[in-house]
């Protein structure tokens, strides 16, 4: 009996080598290292905490900004915290 030949698109291949070839970098806590930058996480910090802010608002995940679990929960702690007290936006409305 012969084998049946499974048909790959070259979407799907093409998605493959690339995977193969990239490497991507293990991204380091920017706070683990740097004890004084772990100091500006305050709530009243607006302009640092919008760095971790998307622009409509959200929070960014740790896998995009890179860091540990512990300082994310902070982070995010703190912008929760800022927005309750209205120093950040909870969301961000486009009127064009």
């Amino acid at each position: 009996m012969a084998q049946a030949k499974i048909k790959a698109s070259s979407r799907l291949l093409k998605k493959r080598a690339i995977k193969r070839r990239t490497f991507g970098q293990t991204k380091q806590c920017r706070f683990a290292n740097n004890p004084e930058l772990a100091a500006q996480i305050d709530y009243k910090n607006v302009d640092f905490l919008k760095h971790f802010l998307t622009q409509r608002g959200k929070i960014l995940p740790s896998r995009v900004s890179g860091n540990s679990m512990f300082y994310q929960r902070k982070i995010a702690q703190h912008i929760k915290l800022a927005r309750s007290m209205a120093l950040l936006p909870y969301c961000l409305i486009q009127t064009d």
